[in-house]
């Protein structure tokens, strides 16, 4: 089965007539004649084929038409360039190459024809005979999207080989008949021509892959289904569109040539790499007009800058019309346009500047903290940015800082102050540089051909009638200490500002710490009124002084501070530190002591101590050696017995002053001074906690044998017992040599306590102290409720025989006297340690 080709109708971009092309087929060859089947009518800018112009030559860089009704593109596109009509069935032209730089020249034979094709009828009789291999592939076809038809439109005739000897039928198959889109195609059932039936959108289907049967009449498949592509050929009925309606862009005023602005994008749907989608980019219009800033790449769409005119302050934004024109943009092309902003940046290239070159004010003397000038600049910048904002600066003039400038943020304006007093007699009038800037840098290009723009100000300071002037504020005398009462010397002085002088000007005495000194009213000179003490001074080795107002006769004043510098005298020997010391033998070999002079030190140190008692027997027990020039270490013979010593020493001062003082040492016998203390301090007792409660609790005793013995009295007289609540606590006296075990217990369970007592029996809580050269015995019991019914007998054994009440639970808490004495006395001891450390 073969394919039969016939022309494909063709639409034209300015006629609307239908065309048809057959098939166009290439040389194999370079260089060699090229031939195209074309209807015998041709419209202006129709495609005719085309030439593969790289194997002929492929450096060619001039492409010309032998002919002017054609012309060539780089590509090798061959368009009519006006309507052709072939009045031959052939026609001819040649296309010329060639290659400047080389010189080589080659030419390509174009050939034109119109061949009719004829359909041939078959009548098939005979047997079928079947072919067992294919000897041919279909040829390709082709149809125009966006025909115009008429409709059906003839495409080409399928016909089978087998359809010389039988009756053939046809049929096809495929996307476009019985698949979407349905119907598109349909093929005459006896005569295998194949019709579209409406036109074909390339951009929605590129190619229909249908297949053709050839059959017999009894449905015997005379040839193998034929695959029969149909491509849709692409028309250029898609403009390219841009991807945005606006473009918006910036550019620094500051930039340099060939600065990126932005870069502008189209698309086209029409077929890829073609001259339907080959787009080139071109600047239509630009706002304003002159002069030309900005320039396209007519490929990649970037926009550049080109020329140096870009100013903000001059135009701040541009508005470009940007075209994008398919067919590389020849004439012929679909095109579409796009609008570009671009906003100039403001840049730092304007420098700020002052709108005079001198400026006048005037100020009151003694002033500060006030505003004396406003100085105005201009600058063409973006207003409210870092590129307009002043900054000045005051260059000379403000050497001992009388001055400060400011910008106000509102107005940009310089602000003059005066922060430090003026003074009329030292200087009239001032003059200051000032120069300004910018908070930004200038760019570079600009900072390189300018200055800073600079501006005088003279400031006049007026004359004030001012009160007396203390200048300087603390001036200095010196009195030597121990001055004898009356002393005179010079005092404070202030003057009038305007004459210099101090006539007229009176003075007070605002504040004396010590009361030392009077103040003459009119000289200003001060008395001693009491004896000067250098070491009496606080803090000590500062200066003294005094507070004085100064008064004109106008009542206005001034204060000032008289400084006296109290020479020293050496009024003061040393003194030594320590008054007891410990040292642990033998641990311990010796014990530095230490002195300290409160005169000057060109009155002190070095220390020379020595033993005031210089007998043999001090001699041979202690020795002194020097240890720095404050201090000396005291040694003592390894023979020492363990006691407490008193060291009389005897220290000089670098003049001869001195001071003996006895040092007591306590030589112990311990590992560390602590260990020494309750030996330390037994000759000053002084009361601690522990010895303040053994005296309560001494006079809590006493009160209750006080008690006992009233209660025994009336109990002997009303032959009562104690009440249940007394005997809760019992004290038994006991005038034995020693603690005795002599209880018995009752069957109740109370203990019963048997008293040895030479005296005359009583009932009591408490019996203490020494009795017939005996140690009482104190005991307490505790228990439950008990009477004592009787206490019978002199100078014999006393019994407590009777305990009622039930059970008594008992602790019982005896102790002898010494037991009490050793346990209080230590304590004593230690608290009167603690009382007098503390």
């Amino acid at each position: 089965m073969a394919a039969a080709e016939r022309p494909t109708p063709l639409r034209g971009a300015l006629s609307g007539l239908l065309l048809t092309l057959v098939v166009f087929s290439f040389a194999c060859e370079a260089c060699k004649k090229v031939t195209f089947n074309i209807p015998s009518k041709l419209e202006a800018d129709k495609i005719v084929g085309r030439v593969n112009l790289k194997e002929c030559l492929r450096s060619a860089d001039l492409i010309r038409s032998g002919d002017p009704d054609f012309r060539v593109l780089d590509d090798g596109s061959v368009y009519t360039t006006s309507t052709v009509v072939l009045s031959d069935e052939k026609r001819s032209f040649t296309i010329w190459l060639s290659d400047s730089k080389t010189q080589a020249q080659k030419e390509i034979k174009v050939l034109l024809e119109h061949q009719k094709k004829v359909l041939r009828k078959r009548h098939a009789k005979e047997a079928v005979l079947r072919r067992s291999k294919r000897r041919w592939a279909p040829i390709p076809c082709s149809m125009q999207e966006n025909s115009l038809g008429p409709f059906p439109l003839f495409l080409q005739q399928v016909q089978s080989d087998a359809a010389q000897n039988y009756t053939i039928f046809y049929s096809i198959s495929g996307h476009g008949v019985d698949q979407e889109p349905l119907n598109l195609f349909f093929i005459e059932r006896d005569t295998g021509n194949l019709y579209c039936t409406r036109p074909v959108d390339r951009e929605e289907y590129e190619v229909f892959d249908l297949i053709a049967y050839a059959s017999t009449a009894d449905g015997y498949s005379a040839d193998m289904p034929l695959p029969l592509p149909i491509r849709v050929e692409d028309e250029n009925d898609n403009h390219p569109i841009f991807t945005e309606a606006i473009y918006n862009f910036e550019v620094p005023e500051s930039s340099r040539l060939g600065t990126t602005v932005g870069v502008v994008c189209a698309t086209d749907k029409d077929e890829p790499d073609t001259m339907h989608t080959r787009l080139k980019y071109s600047i239509l219009e630009q706002t304003p007009k002159s002069p030309g800033i900005f320039s396209v790449h007519p490929t990649t769409g970037a926009i550049t800058t080109v020329a140096h005119y870009l100013d903000r302050e001059t135009v701040d934004k541009y508005s470009l019309i940007m075209k994008v024109q398919d067919m590389d943009g020849q004439l012929f092309g679909l095109m579409s346009t796009s609008t570009c902003i671009i906003t100039v940046k403001d840049s730092n290239d304007n420098a700020p500047t002052f709108k005079q070159n001198t400026y006048e004010a005037s100020v009151e003397e003694n002033a500060y903290n006030v505003e004396i000038l406003r100085i105005p600049i201009e600058d063409k910048d973006l207003i409210n940015t870092a590129n307009w904002r002043a900054n000045f600066t005051i260059l000379k003039g403000n050497e001992n800082g009388h001055f400060k400038i400011s910008t106000d943020k509102e107005t940009n304006e310089g602000v003059l102050y005066v922060v430090k007093p003026l003074n009329y007699e030292e200087n009239h009038q001032v003059t200051l540089e000032l120069g300004v800037s910018n908070e930004a840098p200038f760019t570079r290009d600009f900072a390189l051909r300018t200055t800073m723009n600079r501006a005088l100000v003279t400031v006049h300071v007026r004359d004030q009638d001012e009160g007396p002037e203390c200048s300087p504020a603390a001036q200095y005398v010196r009195i030597q200490e121990h001055s004898a009462v009356g002393s005179k010397v010079n005092g404070y002085k202030a003057y009038d500002p305007e004459t210099r002088s101090a006539s007229g000007i009176r003075y007070k005495k605002l504040h004396d710490p010590k009361g030392w000194i009077t103040i003459d009213e009119i000289s200003g000179s001060i008395t001693t009124s009491k004896i000067l003490d250098r070491e009496a001074m606080t803090p000590r080795n500062d200066l003294y002084n005094i507070t004085v107002l100064a008064i004109d006769q106008d009542g206005r004043s001034c204060t000032g501070t008289l400084a006296v510098n109290i020479e020293d005298m050496n009024d003061n020997p040393p003194e030594i530190l320590q008054s007891y010391v410990t040292i642990c033998k033998p641990k311990m070999r010796y014990t530095d002591i230490s002195a300290v002079d409160p005169d000057e030190p060109i009155h002190g140190p070095p220390f020379y101590f020595s033993l005031a008692d210089t007998s043999p027997e001090m001699n041979r027990m202690w020795t002194l050696t020097k240890v720095n020039d404050t201090a000396a270490r005291l040694s003592y013979q390894k023979n020492a017995e363990f006691q407490e010593y008193s060291v009389p020493i005897t220290v000089k001062d670098r003049e001869g002053q001195s001071a003996t003082k006895t040092v007591r040492v306590n030589l112990c016998d311990c590992t560390h001074p602590s260990q020494c203390l309750p030996t330390r301090r037994s000759a000053g007792v002084i009361l601690g906690k522990w010895a303040i409660l053994a005296i309560l609790l001494g006079i809590a005793l006493l009160f209750s044998v006080l008690l006992t013995l009233v209660c025994g009295v009336f109990g002997a007289k009303k032959r009562k017992g104690f009440p249940e609540d007394l005997a809760q606590q019992n004290l038994i006296i006991s005038n034995t040599e020693a603690p005795g075990d002599d209880k018995v217990c009752s069957a109740n369970g109370f203990m019963t306590q048997t008293v040895n007592n030479s005296g005359q029996g009583f009932c009591g809580t408490i019996g203490s102290g020494m009795k017939n050269g005996g140690q009482e015995t104190i005991e307490m019991v505790k228990g439950g409720h008990q009477t004592l019914e009787s206490c019978r007998g002199t100078g014999h054994h006393h019994t407590l025989d009777s305990c009622r009440g039930g059970h008594v639970e008992t602790d019982n808490c005896r102790h002898t006297y010494s037991e009490w004495h050793n346990f209080t006395q230590p304590r004593l001891g230690e608290d009167s340690i603690r009382g007098h450390t503390g």
